[in-house]
């Protein structure tokens, strides 16, 4: 293991001369976004981080895979271990799996639709999902909740960086502060180190206190 390397203790005279230390900038929360009107009435039998491979079916869901990673953090910066990470969202076709969904009969049944997973002693989650389609009023999105300990929820969605959707979306361009809204566009980058042809988008979230 690589020792660290030795300081000597700063003469009080020099140290009088040393510039204080920044003050820590809180780290912008991630902004409330609807719940939708998919949100599952029922949770199919599979519920675990690999939305791609339903438990006992005999193929893999359409579409692009994708590894969704992240932390969660407080606006401090400090980890939220324990915390309830679900997302939901529809299938390559752009169809839910919700009874109230339109065409929910096409749905891809090799697509899980849902996930969840509990965050580390890290604040870390991680989902392999698909890369959301868009459908008819809106762009590729991730519904995403997130139950900290103790029971407070956030709702929020996270989208896909230069998608040309992205401009119009109403639920997206109704986060007003710039930055906020940026920090819920994410880059899908290759990621074939991890899975050939799959994708890799990092979400980290912010809760607000």
């Amino acid at each position: 293991m690589t020792r660290p390397p030795l300081f000597r203790r700063p003469l009080l005279g020099a140290a009088l001369l040393l510039p204080l230390p920044a003050l820590a900038q809180s780290l912008t929360a991630t902004p409330r976004q609807t719940q939708g009107p998919f949100y599952p009435v029922a949770f199919p039998t599979d519920t675990d981080a690999d939305l791609v491979r339903v438990r006992g079916a005999a193929a893999e869901a359409l579409g692009t895979v994708t590894h969704l990673r992240g932390r969660v953090t407080d606006t401090a910066g400090g980890v939220v271990p324990g915390a309830l990470v679900e997302i939901w969202q529809c299938d390559a076709q752009g169809i839910y799996r919700h009874p109230r969904a339109p065409g929910t009969a096409r749905f891809d049944g090799n697509f899980q639709g849902y996930g969840s997973i509990t965050t580390d002693t890290a604040g870390r989650y991680g989902f392999r999902t698909l890369r959301p389609a868009a459908y008819p009023g809106r762009t590729p999105h991730i519904h995403v909740q997130v139950t900290r300990p103790g029971g407070r929820v956030l709702v929020t969605q996270m989208y896909v960086a230069g998608e040309p959707l992205n401009a119009r979306d109403g639920l997206l361009n109704s986060i007003r502060d710039p930055q906020a809204r940026d920090a819920v566009i994410i880059p899908f980058l290759p990621a074939d180190g991890i899975e050939p042809r799959a994708l890799l988008a990092q979400f980290d979230i912010v809760l607000a206190a």
